[in-house]
């Protein structure tokens, strides 16, 4: 993202979408404390510094970090901001990669299929891997003795009480953050609106070159339609989607699995 301002940032009351052009990752204000939805890349430590110092705030005001799933572009910060008294929430299926270190998720949640066809059909996907190696995405430290949870339930211990949802098949324990009240749905990569290998732009499944079981995740979008109090989806890649999650959810059916 180019340079920009606090209300560039805001999408919704009390959330700000950080990161650039290739991953998100976002602020959410509640009454009780601070929380961060995804964290980013190991570059992006300046920009929420200067994010927060903007509001008076500084990184221990972070009470948790939600991940949506364990692969090193939405976990950069997690070490550091654990290291600041933040709690560190993940599927504990995908724990294992927190714990030994982003290279291991290669091993924990193998993708379907090699870059090396999307790279071939497309040579300008591969600044998107490029650019996450420069950004530290694969030497970040790993994230030890986070807080782990295996199946639906409501965060009760995190400000403003979200409700993880279990959305596998990006990664086994790719999850989505319902914050009810507030008709805010985080997909993380089970639902995106920009695809970097693909290139795809609108509602769609990361393509089989990052995802472990493309199966599994089309089934997912179909736990996505059993929710509600939805109106706004905010995806760990792209634009955010507006309205209801069906039309989303059915563009991405659409769009299939590449």
């Amino acid at each position: 993202m180019p340079h920009s301002t606090r209300s560039d940032r805001r999408v919704a009351p009390g959330v700000d979408r950080l990161g650039d052009d290739v991953v998100n990752f976002y602020l959410v204000e509640e009454g009780d404390g601070l929380v961060l939805v995804d964290a980013g890349l190991p570059t992006h430590l300046k920009q929420l510094r200067a994010h927060l110092a903007g509001s008076g705030r500084v990184l221990t005001d972070i009470r948790a970090v939600l991940l949506t799933h364990g692969h090193p572009d939405h976990t950069g910060l997690a070490h550091t901001l654990q290291q600041a008294g933040a709690d560190i929430w993940v599927h504990a299926s995908d724990a294992a990669i927190l714990r030994d270190g982003p290279r291991s998720a290669l091993r924990h949640a193998k993708p379907e299929r090699s870059m090396l066809p999307y790279l071939l059909r497309r040579p300008a996907a591969i600044a998107t891997p490029l650019r996450l190696a420069r950004a530290g995405a694969f030497t970040a430290p790993a994230t030890p003795d986070v807080r782990v949870f295996d199946s639906d339930r409501q965060l009760d211990e995190v400000p403003g009480a979200p409700q993880a949802v279990l959305l596998p098949g990006h990664t086994p324990g790719s999850t989505g953050y319902l914050f009810a009240e507030r008709g805010l749905l985080f997909t993380g990569d089970a639902l995106v609106t920009h695809d970097g290998l693909t290139g795809h732009t609108g509602p769609t499944l990361v393509c089989r070159g990052f995802t472990h079981d493309s199966h599994t995740a089309m089934a997912s979008l179909d736990r996505l339609d059993e929710l509600t109090g939805a109106t706004l989806l905010l995806p760990g890649h792209g634009q955010p989607v507006t309205g209801d999650s069906r039309t989303a959810t059915r563009r991405a059916r659409q769009a299939g699995s590449h």
